[in-house]
């Protein structure tokens, strides 16, 4: 069967996004589902739960109202949740049970904001697509709460720009130190950060988003916000990580796409800058701008054109050339079947390893959305310049 999984797990899940992307907002959000799951999206997906609280249930659905409904006793427990705890928000997302029964969740949301006074949204998911899917509809349904009168606040500043990171979750910056390290770069290189959504933020800080000139969208999550605060707000954007030489080609952009007022592709202008010497057989599989943006600083110090393999929906758009989207195992054993015929190295979180074929030279970089906290002692962090992923890279021999 196509997309299936029989050796190397699945990504982390649509609803375990949901609730990473909302974790530090200040808002409440319920998952429909059976009781004991809540683990499954927290203490297992999620790295903050130990030591930072926040506003995650489960509904504790019954077999008996899977099967017969009663939205009542969701609706009833939601409201007085909410009338206790005054969360900035409600949002309600689900798992597949729900989503198979049909349950209405958008009227439900409009019942629960009536009852409570309270902003409330549904978010979909259901348990069928991956982590960026379901954070970055949880990113992208912000984007009507937030306060439209920060349009006509905006202050240009000599020398500053005002911007957003988006996309931030420990799903993928998982790094220790990997988010401070980033916001630390962006303000030495005079950028003022309005909001970082969402790791590292104040509870209602993120409404003040609209204030920016610019947005900075750093995982394939942040990118559904990035598009609709575009829509809504006229806030131009671009993607990428500041690593390596890549990150003075990405403040280079961001200033630009703040000046002119349109999105503008660093990725593309670090491949206008970079001299290219030299293609070899390399394969980096993960998260599209993640290595997108580490690509982009191999070309740029050495030469050297890097192939890209997303095996997760929403990085898509941002593959371009010779890079690969890819749905299942059966369709990266294909990939990596033509390249048999050369040698060919591939960097990748370590719990691909098992399906490489004899010819691949494997580099193992891990990733807290695929192999979870496995290899959590050997993360590497990908911001910086010079980059500890730059550095490590180097001496595997990329």
């Amino acid at each position: 069967m196509n997309h299936t999984y029989r050796i190397i797990p699945v990504y982390t899940g649509d609803v375990s996004g949901v609730a990473s992307a909302l974790y530090e907002l200040g808002g409440m959000v319920v998952i429909h589902d059976p009781s004991g799951c809540n683990s499954t999206y927290n203490t297992h997906d999620e790295t903050r739960w130990y030591d930072k609280e926040s506003l995650i249930f489960i509904s504790g659905l019954s077999e008996r109202d899977a099967v017969l409904g009663n939205d009542r006793k969701l609706i009833e427990d939601v409201t007085e949740a909410a009338l206790e705890l005054h969360p900035a928000f409600i949002a309600l997302t689900n798992s597949p049970i729900p989503f198979m029964n049909g349950t209405d969740f958008l009227a439900i949301a409009r019942v629960i904001e009536k009852r409570t006074g309270i902003p409330a949204f549904y978010v979909p998911a259901n348990g069928m697509h991956d982590y960026t899917v379901g954070a970055g509809a949880a990113f992208a349904a912000l984007a009507g709460y937030m306060n439209k009168e920060c349009i006509a606040q905006r202050v240009e500043k000599e020398n500053v720009v005002k911007m957003n990171i988006l996309g931030v979750t420990p799903l993928d910056f998982d790094a220790a130190g990997a988010v401070m390290k980033m916001e630390n770069m962006m303000t030495a290189h005079g950028f003022e950060i309005v909001a970082d959504l969402g790791m590292g933020e104040h509870a209602d800080n993120w409404k003040n988003a609209p204030h920016a000139q610019v947005n900075l969208v750093v995982s394939a999550a942040g990118l559904p916000l990035a598009e609709e605060m575009e829509k809504r707000y006229r806030i131009p954007y671009v993607v990428g990580i500041p690593t390596g030489k890549f990150a003075k080609i990405l403040f280079e952009s961001l200033r630009k796409a703040a000046q002119s007022g349109k999105n503008v592709d660093a990725f593309q202008a670090a491949m206008e800058q970079a001299d290219i010497r030299e293609k070899k057989n390399f394969l980096f599989i993960g998260e599209a701008v993640t290595m997108k943006s580490i690509a982009a600083a191999i070309a740029l110090e050495k030469g050297v054109i890097v192939r890209i393999v997303c095996p997760l929906e929403n990085g898509a758009k941002l593959l371009t050339g010779e890079d690969a989207q890819i749905e299942g195992e059966e369709e990266l054993e294909m990939l990596l079947g033509q390249q048999a015929k050369e040698e060919t190295t591939v960097v990748a979180d370590p719990l691909y390893e098992p399906v490489m074929p004899e010819n691949v030279r494997f580099i193992p970089l891990s990733h807290e959305a695929f192999s979870g906290r496995c290899f959590a002692k050997q993360r590497i962090c990908t911001v910086g310049d010079p980059a500890d992923v730059l550095t490590y890279l180097e001496e595997q021999g990329v």
